[in-house]
């Protein structure tokens, strides 16, 4: 490691090794930081991936049933059955915090707590399968919501982790280092300057001795 530009003086020295038990407390937090950011982002990385499957599995029935329906029924027919929804959806978007890191929080909320609001015809002249496809998707929105944010937050603590390693890292190999290594440079010099100082004031004293007493050291 270098040894920084400083004067060494006990001043600086003191300085220094405050700054060292700073770095070295900073060090600390952000390694516990990080372990525990890891262990969420791995928890949420799971959760995504089941997510994820079960929501595919779902789109892929409901797309199945809309098949059907549509080979059931006329494009007109259809289009009428779909044109008014009578069941509206309105997402609220918050924000929770995760160890210093704001991620998404969504809240879907519905016009009316009815369930059967989803379909917005009658069942006399329409498939079963348009039925099925409807309550399909009206089932998979919560789990593709709780997907999209499982994924926005993974991003998220993701690029968090990687900032904090980094500093992990810079205070790990680089200023702990440099701090620990200024501050044996600064100790050296003026354990070599204390000594420096002893020798001149013995050779004063020798002098001394020498004009006063006419004394001659050996």
């Amino acid at each position: 490691m270098a040894v920084m530009n400083v004067n060494p003086t006990r001043m600086q020295l003191t300085d220094l090794k405050k700054k060292l038990v700073t770095a070295r407390r900073g060090h600390k937090l952000l390694k516990d930081k990080r372990d525990e950011l890891m262990r969420q982002f791995l928890e949420l990385v799971r959760e995504n991936k089941e997510l994820r499957k079960t929501v595919e599995d779902a789109i892929k029935r409901a797309n199945k049933h809309m098949a059907l329906a549509c080979a059931d029924m006329s494009d007109e027919s259809l289009d009428v059955a779909l044109m008014m929804p009578s069941q509206k959806m309105s997402l609220d978007l918050q924000e929770k915090n995760i160890m210093s890191v704001m991620v998404p929080k969504y809240d879907m909320k519905f016009k009316t707590a009815d369930k059967g609001d989803i379909y917005s015809y009658g069942f006399g002249f329409t498939s079963g399968d348009l039925d099925g496809a409807i309550k399909d998707f009206a089932d998979i929105m919560p789990l593709m919501l709780r997907l999209a944010e499982t994924e926005k937050t993974c991003q998220l603590l993701a690029s968090e982790i990687e900032k904090t390693r980094r500093r992990v890292n810079a205070l790990e190999h680089v200023m702990i280092p440099d701090y620990e290594d200024t501050i044996k440079y600064i100790t050296m010099k003026l354990e070599e300057a204390e000594r420096s100082n002893i020798t001149r004031l013995l050779k004063i004293k020798d002098m001394m001795l020498q004009q006063t007493y006419n004394y001659e050291t050996i």
